[in-house]
């Protein structure tokens, strides 16, 4: 199934924008929430377009991501009960209860892994909020791991410049994929070690 390279292509048009940076932290908000595009897709041809801004664009991705994941914290905390249809409806029931099994489990660590992988973030900031994980120990874990993401994106185009960027787009569905079965796994071999 594509999902990773179509929506590449799209977000790719909007980052060559005037107004790039504006999309880049509206997108990293409200893919914590509800959009279906991770802001990496945007961050690295922005980070190749202007390499001598990548660690600003790494920064204002990871801030907006992580205001954009209380947002969906505080819907996990007052409204579970009304975004829970949407949850379903939407194909992210299993990846909610996954998510809050894993939650229960590892705390704080799951949102660090979570925040660095594929894994869709919005459901992550919803199960913190609907289980009352705290607040400090979400925010934390999300700086950390949304932080780590992103700096990494955008140091591998900084570094890896042009051909970085067109090895993204050819592989970023192998990517996308291979992070979500490594995340999966790294949480199993944890789960039975510690």
């Amino acid at each position: 199934m594509r999902i990773f390279g179509p929506l590449y292509d799209r977000v790719l048009v909007a980052s060559r924008h005037r107004h790039a940076p504006r999309y880049l932290a509206g997108l990293s908000f409200s893919e914590a929430i509800i959009f279906p595009v991770p802001p990496d897709v945007m961050l690295a041809p922005m980070v190749l377009a202007e390499r001598h801004k990548a660690w600003f664009l790494a920064t204002l991705t990871t801030l907006a991501s992580v205001a954009g994941g209380l947002v969906g914290y505080m819907v996990g905390i007052f409204a579970i009960e009304l975004v829970f249809p949407w949850i379903v409806q939407a194909g992210y029931e299993s990846a909610y209860h996954q998510a809050v099994d894993y939650f229960q489990r590892f705390g704080v660590w799951f949102v660090i892994v979570a925040g660095f992988s594929p894994i869709p973030f919005k459901v992550i900031t919803i199960a913190a909020g609907s289980l009352g994980m705290p607040a400090l120990g979400f925010i934390l874990g999300s700086v950390i791991g949304r932080g780590g993401r992103f700096f990494l994106v955008a140091a591998i185009i900084y570094f890896g410049g042009e051909r970085a960027a067109e090895n993204l787009r050819r592989y970023v569905e192998t990517i996308g994929w291979t992070m979500i079965v490594l995340t999966a796994v790294g949480l199993v071999i944890w789960w039975f070690y510690y």
